[in-house]
């Protein structure tokens, strides 16, 4: 019993840590997503705060990535980087579409 315990053990930190990866995108909101423009506020840094300060709490800071919106887990850090180009380091729940960050880093 104790072995099948360990072994679970060593199984689910191995699965979370293989799916910690790296996207690359732009700050976003779930609101506006992909396309700014239907919102008419520019340049799209202060649109997307704007959207998630004024989105009563529905509206979350998100990352666009190879045409995908993915909510982040970290709500603080992305309020400076709106609408830069990001390296998120992190865990996707598939599911969710939600990225649990570990670390995100403006993209040179």
């Amino acid at each position: 019993m104790k072995h099948l315990l360990l072994f679970a053990v060593f199984a689910t930190a191995a699965i979370s840590v293989a799916a910690t990866k790296t996207y690359t995108g732009v700050i976003t909101d779930t609101m506006c997503g992909r396309n700014h423009a239907a919102m008419g506020v520019q340049p799209d840094a202060k649109c997307v705060r704007e959207c998630v300060e004024s989105g009563n709490g529905r509206v979350k800071y998100a990352l666009l990535s190879d045409g995908k919106v993915f909510v982040l887990s970290d709500q603080q850090t992305p309020e400076n980087l709106a609408a830069k180009k990001v390296k998120v380091t992190g865990e996707l729940f598939e599911k969710t579409g939600i990225l649990k960050v570990e670390k995100i880093e403006e993209a040179r």
